[in-house]
């Protein structure tokens, strides 16, 4: 079994900072793309930002040079550092990977449970 657990969500001011963690535990052979998505009600989960394994980032436009998504793969864990935050970036935060838990087996996509991140004075 593999779990995705988030941590680092809360209330912050804007233009503050916060750093979301994710980290993947259970039997995993190897870890693909790592995903941030956010969701806020009503609307439809929607892709923040992507890094493969060998590092490679991508970014939705409207957070591309304010958030920095990072992994540490000894520690089988994704960042996401938020920066310059907007109260637009309110929302859900759910860490997506692509996991293996043996050489002979297809990578799975797992999903976290979500950290709500809330921007506001």
């Amino acid at each position: 079994q593999v779990q995705l657990v988030e941590s680092g969500g809360g209330l912050v001011q804007p233009g503050g900072s916060l750093r979301l963690s994710c980290a993947a535990s259970g039997s995993i052979f190897n870890i693909g793309d790592m995903r941030w998505y956010h969701q806020t009600p009503g609307k439809q989960r929607e892709l923040v930002a992507s890094i493969t394994s060998g590092g490679t980032t991508k970014y939705a436009e409207s957070v591309k040079g304010r958030f920095t998504i990072s992994r540490d793969n000894a520690k089988n864990t994704v960042y996401l550092q938020m920066d310059s935050l907007k109260p637009e970036d309110t929302a859900v935060y759910y860490c997506n990977a692509d996991i293996s838990s043996a050489a002979y087996l297809s990578h799975y996509n797992y999903w976290g449970q979500g950290t709500q991140v809330t921007v506001s004075s």
